[in-house]
């Protein structure tokens, strides 16, 4: 009988205990180092805990679109702000419509109020417009004025993916890249009164008086003053007002320089994705790089070619977002392929915005901010302060059962319960700078419930082990035998637990993710503390003498659990009578 069993090892000997404990430790302090090297050491709370700032969106129609507020346009409006406020790292944001033309948006402390209402606000009506003529973003200079303005926005394009050196040229290059590289800023004028700088640079030209441009446009663009914030916001609600077939006057967004504009030649809705890259081989720091859809790319390719063989500034086009220009990079070729990349001068947080907004497309309705508050957490203090103290509560009844019940394996219980603890605090504490995770009160309750989980799964093994002592069998190899019994069992009820908090999460909205996310995260959890901490530390302390002893407060005592008799006897009985029948 003993043949069979040569050279394989027990149970209990092919468990690592040691291995099990010291890598869930070292998990625990590398989350715990984390929270030090981030400089966060508690969760990010969400507005009804920490407070915020919320906004009314009044729905306006826009021009040629007199009917368009209704039901769908608002929720697809709403889909899209809130896309757009999630892109800044808010994940508790509530978005929300009210009535049939306000969309109420809450965003937590913790991020910028100014930023978030450009967000929400913009209706990111994208154009590529041609440029008729260019100008200082002052008021028309006097004649004989000794210095030229700057010319352009300083900013470039190129075919998407193209990091190849562009120089000045006339002639498309085999490429077909836009040569950009001539628009470059210099204060500097030259003896003539033209800047200096690179050759091909285009000068700043005056409104001509010619057919081309109309007299009314010549008028405005004179009189516009594009260094004051406020004729600049009053021109852009202007242009962003007109029609796409009509030429408009425009401001740079830095003020520096006014545009006539022709009409619109691609839309944003040509915009198929866009997103926010550091250009680390090219040098160019953060840019943008534009994705156009198939039609898009086609427009796209064709007016980059018209305008690639005019003259300064006629061979620049426009980017307009909302009534501004965001950019007007110089075209020496036609750009195809059907993407493309903005870049110059962009910093890691405006690259991200202008990606951002044409990412989530335009929205249906144009909005202006009707309302703008500030919420205080002064309500949800005081309900997260009675969800701790039934937390509290809760757990001291939990601690009070398991030590009149299991004893000496509450010890075990405890323990679980202060690292499942730790690891859920440190994970939400760091995904509050990862993914913008933020603590609401419905979080919190599906943190409180988890206890009940993580304590239900402790309680099958214990009641396993203890079953496998009653039918006769010492503690070391009824910690083994028991084990796989109830790990079936562990699995199958998180399993369930995980489940209900997927579907909760993914069918529901706002604070009700909260508490499915965290349900679905302490669930996780308990199966790593079982796995790693709980079933490693019982196969250790089952070799200490207190409790394979079966000591009277170990919980584990034979005669307290009514145990049979040993079943080692029967084996030694039955071992002679095959022996003699061999």
């Amino acid at each position: 009988m003993a043949a069979p069993n040569k050279g394989r090892r027990s149970p209990a000997a092919q468990s690592r205990p040691g291995r099990a404990l010291v890598l869930i430790l070292v998990v625990i302090a590398a989350l715990v180092g984390g929270m030090f090297y981030s400089g966060t050491m508690t969760p990010r709370l969400g507005i009804d805990l920490a407070g915020g700032t919320s906004f009314t969106l009044e729905a306006q129609n826009q021009p040629g679109k007199p009917n368009a507020i209704n039901e769908t346009n608002m929720k697809t409006a709403a889909g899209i702000i809130e896309r757009r406020v999630n892109g800044l790292g808010v994940s508790e944001a509530e978005v929300q419509t009210q009535g049939t033309n306000h969309i109420i948006v809450n965003i937590p402390k913790g991020t910028d109020a100014k930023q978030a209402r450009q967000q929400v606000g913009t209706t990111a009506q994208l154009g590529f417009r041609t440029v008729l003529t260019a100008a200082a973003g002052a008021k028309a200079p006097t004649p004989g004025a000794s210095e030229s303005p700057k010319a352009g926005s300083g900013e470039k394009e190129k075919q998407g993916g193209d990091s190849t050196s562009a120089t000045p040229s006339g002639s498309p290059t085999t490429q077909g890249r836009a040569v950009s590289d001539a628009l470059k800023k210099d204060d500097a004028p030259s003896p003539s009164g033209k800047p200096t700088g690179s050759p091909s640079a285009p000068p700043v030209q005056q409104p001509p008086t010619g057919a081309d441009i109309p007299a009314a446009l010549q008028k405005k663009l004179a009189a516009l003053d594009c260094s004051s914030k406020e004729s600049r916001s009053a021109a852009a609600e202007e242009a962003a007002r007109a029609k796409p077939s009509d030429s408009i006057v425009a401001c740079e967004d830095d003020g520096k320089t006014k545009y006539v504009l022709g009409p619109v030649k691609v839309e944003g809705t040509d915009v198929d994705d866009a997103k926010a890259n550091f250009d680390q081989q090219g040098g160019q720091g953060w840019l943008v790089q534009m994705n156009f859809t198939s039609a898009g790319g086609k427009k796209f390719a064709d007016v980059t070619g018209d305008i690639a063989t005019k003259t300064p500034p006629q061979n620049q086009f426009a980017i307009t977002l909302d009534g501004e220009v965001v950019s007007a990079p110089q075209v020496s070729s036609a750009i195809a392929g059907g993407n493309a990349q903005i870049t110059g001068g962009f910093t890691q947080q405006s690259a991200e915005d202008l990606a951002n907004m044409l990412s989530y497309g335009a929205l249906p309705l144009s909005f202006k901010i009707a309302d703008e508050t500030t919420v205080t957490a002064a309500l949800g203090g005081e309900q997260l302060n009675a969800g701790l103290i039934a937390g509290a509560i809760g757990l001291a009844l939990v601690v009070i059962y398991l030590i009149a019940y299991y004893r000496g394996l509450s010890l075990v219980a405890l323990a679980s319960l202060v690292v499942s603890a730790v690891l859920t605090y440190t994970i939400m504490t760091l995904l509050g700078p990862a993914i913008g995770f933020a603590l609401n009160l419905p979080a919190v309750c599906g943190a409180i419930v988890a206890i009940g989980i993580t304590a239900d799964s402790f309680i099958v093994y214990f009641e396993r082990i203890r079953d496998e002592i009653r039918e006769g069998r010492t503690l070391r190899p009824s910690v083994e035998r028991a084990w796989p019994r109830a790990r079936r069992t562990i699995l199958v009820s998180d399993f369930v637990s995980f489940l209900a908090a997927a579907v909760l999460f993914i069918v529901t909205v706002g604070k009700v993710q909260g508490f499915a996310f965290t349900l679905g995260l302490t669930t996780l959890l308990d199966v790593v503390v079982v796995f790693f901490f709980t079933k490693p530390l019982m196969t250790l302390l089952a070799k200490r003498k207190f409790f394979y002893s079966g000591h009277p407060w170990s919980g584990l005592d034979p005669t307290r659990l009514g145990a049979k008799p040993p079943l080692r006897r029967g084996r030694r009985t039955s071992a002679p009578i095959e022996t003699k029948e061999a």
